[in-house]
């Protein structure tokens, strides 16, 4: 629609066409966020949405090549979303749930993928390498979607603490086996197949990770003392220098920035860096989740071909998004059933694992660039667009779901005095004892004072009159008289 006008202005390479594009992006997304204030939908939505009307299916009004020059931000948002991740991932909290936590994501994460792996290429016949990487983006939940929720519902109590544990190790599985998936996928599509194609993305994932150690305990000790903007400057460049050393040896930066926000937060405690950072990143979440959209093959959404087996996307996506969600719900409930939680937690805790955006749509961004740079394009779009269809359904019921299973688990609204009560059912601590042994004080003090302040002016006049000169060694005595009196 503006081929035109880009052209007057210099041919797309221009920068004023790049400029103009990011604007364009930026306004129609909040734009977009106007609409889904009033029904209640997540920002992540009205991004996706808009991005797919301004791409080449709708209105076509960003071109191709500023599409595809701004393949990085992927790395960046994603860096962004796994340092807030890091959050979440304090010792504490996962020292109360210790090992219950790793079962129950285990299951929830891996039973997910293994039953969209048994659709995707047992039942459909779908191709294995695409099979293997939508199994392994499968195990993945957007932890915004989530956390959003919660902080909007203000929840508490033993449920909201093991969601937090289960959404921050969860990412972690799917990490791990995403790096996994895309070694076999590689190696199926090549002509040979060895260990090493699997071990070498571990190996540089786990060297990430380390690297990401070692910058959350110096960013430490640059963040003291700093003003406002230097912490900024400070914590985007060590971000940005993780997505750079992740671009060179071809891994994803989400483990190295998740270690160095969990590093960063258990040992300074100091959460204002990422709320600092949670003002700073909109735009580029925005821009992101936008462009995903403008890579949103629609015509490929209703069309067959030879890498699908025939079958249209638009039923593996609907297939997708049923299986990976049931998958989810019997995985945790497993999980749960396991390690003995309570019915509450057991019964909805799959429900609140259902929004999928952020991690899955940039691994499959990734994904789909490791597909296209093999020569399979068909996959890479295939995977995006499959990926992109369901999580917007995700993105639709996902808030939905874990606002309920907030609400059903009794960590807010009416049912969650009664949740409270089951939890204060611990004994007390020292310092609690000690707040209660003071309260109670003082309301004996209290009832003392209303004692003395209500006798009569008789009473007033009988205890002046037999009261004896005061002095030092009549102390007590007239302590015991006072005492004896007020008990008459």
């Amino acid at each position: 629609m503006l081929n035109n006008f880009y052209e007057q202005l210099g041919g797309p390479s221009s920068v004023s066409v790049v400029i103009i594009s990011v604007a364009i992006m930026l306004l129609a997304g909040f734009l977009g966020t106007r609409i889904t204030k009033l029904l209640r939908l997540p920002n992540v939505t009205a991004y996706i949405l808009v991005g797919i009307l301004l791409g080449p299916y709708v209105l076509d009004l960003v071109p191709k090549v500023v599409v595809d020059g701004m393949d990085f931000i992927s790395d960046i948002a994603l860096a962004f979303i796994a340092f807030s991740v890091g959050e979440y991932f304090r010792f504490s909290s996962l020292k109360k749930n210790g090992g219950k936590v790793v079962v129950i994501t285990l299951f929830e994460a891996l039973l997910a993928s293994v039953l969209v792996f048994v659709l995707t290429f047992w039942i459909l016949g779908l191709d294995l390498s695409f099979s293997v990487i939508l199994a392994a983006l499968a195990s993945a939940t957007a932890p915004a979607s989530t956390m959003m929720t919660i902080r909007q519902t203000g929840a508490k109590g033993d449920f909201v603490d093991t969601l937090f544990s289960v959404v921050a190790l969860d990412d972690v599985v799917s990490l791990i086996a995403y790096s996994v998936a895309v070694s076999v996928a590689l190696a199926t599509l090549g002509t040979s197949f060895t260990a090493g194609d699997i071990l070498l993305p571990i190996a540089w994932n786990i060297m990430m990770i380390g690297i990401g150690i070692v910058f959350g305990f110096i960013l430490k000790f640059l963040m003291a003392k700093r003003s406002t903007d230097n912490r900024l400057i400070v914590s985007v460049a060590f971000l940005f220098a993780m997505c750079g050393i992740g671009a060179a040896v071809d891994v994803s930066p989400l483990l190295g920035c998740m270690a160095m926000g969990t590093v960063y937060i258990n040992v300074t405690g100091d959460d204002k860096l990422f709320k600092q950072l949670n003002y700073f990143s909109p735009p580029v979440l925005l821009l992101f989740f936008v462009r995903s959209g403008l890579s949103f093959d629609l015509g490929s959404l209703v069309a067959t071909g030879s890498s699908a087996a025939g079958v249209p996307l638009i039923v593996v996506g609907i297939l997708y998004f049923v299986v990976r969600l049931g998958g989810k719900y019997l995985g945790a409930f497993t999980g749960c059933a396991i390690v003995k939680k309570p019915k509450k937690v057991r019964n909805f805790l799959g429900m609140a694992l259902a929004p999928q955006a952020g991690v899955a749509i940039g691994l499959a961004a990734l994904g789909a660039r490791v597909l296209i740079d093999g020569g399979h394009a068909d996959l890479g779009n295939m995977l995006t667009t499959v990926v992109l269809s369901s999580s917007i359904l995700y993105e639709l019921i996902g808030p939905a779901l874990a606002k309920l299973s907030l609400y059903l688990s009794g960590s807010y609204g009416r049912h969650a005095e009664a949740a409270a009560e089951t939890e204060s059912a611990a004994p007390p601590t020292r310092e609690e004892e000690v707040a209660a042994l003071k309260q109670q004080l003082c309301a004996i003090e209290q009832q003392i004072s209303v004692k003395e302040y209500a006798r009569s002016p008789e009473e007033e006049a009988f205890l002046e009159a037999i009261e004896p000169p005061e002095t030092e060694s009549s102390a007590g005595e007239e302590y015991n008289r006072k005492k004896f009196i007020n008990k008459r």
